[in-house]
């Protein structure tokens, strides 16, 4: 059992967090309940850190926005939120800060279920950073990316700017250097969240970032294409 994934459920509402601790229990899962923000953070301040956070949004004191954004900025746990039918806004704003899922109140645990086990099995499918890049200045190739400002500036000093998307993508990059990424595996790097193995958002974003990065984007020497692979980037990658 000690080898079971622990999942933390942090909700305000005890109904909530008891049935969803009991059915993840009774699916093998080891579980640790949390009726707020800082009960977490005192979990994890104890060492007790979980294999992933069913997390709610709307909560008293610090909300659940608040503390997906601390963890992701300290900590590499996967997320999912609980988020209210209506707040389209706290799902997008979520997914933006870098929730891997979300689930819509009400719903039912054999889905949160689902969801856990999906997002755990693409975690675990991710290969492992070399090095990760958040609030550092990283260079590669004939550029410097200031991680903390989102300025990716060239050799002369000129800043070229990246769109969110693009800043994404080149992070995942920089932290897989030399590494073959399936587009599947970018998407959940950029995204944090499954998608259409025939969607094709990918590709558009590594030919915009292609056109800002190398020296000539119809002939790519930085990002590499391998032909029913993904890509990777073929630089060496140097931290500050």
């Amino acid at each position: 059992m000690d080898s079971a994934p622990h999942i933390a459920i942090v909700d305000d509402h005890r109904d909530i967090r008891d049935l969803v601790g009991k059915y993840l229990t009774q699916h093998g899962y080891r579980t640790s309940l949390a009726d707020s923000a800082a009960a977490l953070r005192r979990q994890l301040e104890r060492g007790a850190a979980p294999d992933l956070v069913v997390l709610d949004v709307m909560m008293p004191g610090e909300d659940g926005l608040s503390l997906c954004r601390f963890l992701r900025s300290t900590t590499d746990l996967p997320v999912i939120l609980l988020t209210a039918m209506a707040e389209e806004t706290d799902r997008i704003v979520g997914l933006e800060i870098g929730a891997d899922d979300y689930v819509t109140k009400p719903f039912s645990p054999r889905e949160l279920l689902a969801r856990i086990k999906a997002v755990l099995r693409r975690v675990h499918s991710l290969p492992p950073q070399k090095g990760h890049i958040a609030a550092k200045t990283v260079r590669f190739d004939r550029w410097r990316l200031d991680v903390g400002r989102r300025e990716l500036m060239a050799e002369d000093d000129v800043a070229v700017p990246l769109s969110t998307a693009e800043f994404r993508l080149l992070c995942a990059f920089l932290d897989h250097p030399g590494i073959v990424l399936s587009r599947d595996q970018l998407l959940d790097l950029t995204a944090g969240r499954s998608a259409d193995p025939f969607d094709r958002s990918i590709d558009n974003q590594v030919s915009r970032l292609r056109k800002k990065v190398e020296a000539d984007p119809k002939v790519p020497a930085l990002i590499k294409t391998h032909w029913g692979g993904g890509y990777s980037l073929a630089a060496e990658v140097e931290r500050a």
